[in-house]
């Protein structure tokens, strides 16, 4: 029977976690991160997640570490989400949606008979995940809100800028985090971020490197 469970504190979390390694994709506490599930192993870990905890780990394969008879090598940190969302479509595909619970850290994997991968979890360093809303007068917000203007200028795109205004500070920071179009050294980074000021300001830092790289109006890269 699917249980449908509050998780306040680290103590509130299961020992073991199946986990589903993404390169790319990004999940932080209380942000969203819709998926599209299709390979059969992927699906039986979703049939099983609703069935139980309705919890998965999403962490990014180290891809420079050589594979595992398993699979990739995953990196030792990756963040545990809830299942809040579900969809079946009419090709036999999941529409996911995970929302972030936690950081937690992978100190092993287990050895299982399921398709899937399935790794024990500490979220003992990560505590602070569950307190909604830390750090947030820390962030330096306008920094933030002008990266991401200059970001959307550059690549000539728009935004719902009421609906940016009105977002809370550590929903702003953590979704564009998810949202950005970075690398995987790169999100990995933002996700061990030691808190919501430490992602708010690499995210800047990150965003303002890569619109150094764009070329300018005469071809170069810009210098700004």
């Amino acid at each position: 029977m699917a249980i449908n469970r509050s998780y306040l504190a680290p103590g509130d979390l299961p020992a073991v976690a199946p986990v589903f390694p993404l390169s790319g994709a990004l999940l932080l506490p209380r942000a969203e991160l819709p998926l599209n599930v299709f390979e059969p192993r992927y699906l039986a870990m979703v049939d099983d997640a609703l069935a139980g905890d309705r919890v998965i780990v999403m962490v990014q394969p180290d891809v420079s570490k050589p594979d595992l008879s398993q699979g990739p090598r995953l990196f030792g940190v990756g963040c545990l989400g809830r299942i809040t969302q579900f969809a079946e479509t009419g090709d036999g595909r999941y529409l996911v949606t995970l929302t972030g619970i936690c950081r937690v850290r992978l100190p092993e994997e287990m050895t299982v008979e399921t398709p899937y991968r399935q790794c024990r979890i500490d979220a003992s360093a990560f505590a602070g995940d569950f307190d909604e809303g830390a750090g947030e007068a820390d962030v330096d917000r306008s920094a933030l809100l002008g990266a991401l203007a200059d970001f959307l200028e550059a690549n000539k795109l728009e935004a719902d800028w009421d609906g940016i205004q009105q977002a809370g500070t550590e929903t702003l920071v953590n979704a564009l985090s998810v949202m950005s179009p970075y690398g995987a050294l790169e999100k990995q980074a933002l996700l061990e971020a030691d808190d919501l000021k430490a992602r708010a300001d690499m995210l800047v830092a990150i965003t303002q490197m890569m619109l150094a790289r764009m070329p300018g109006d005469d071809g170069e890269p810009s210098l700004q």
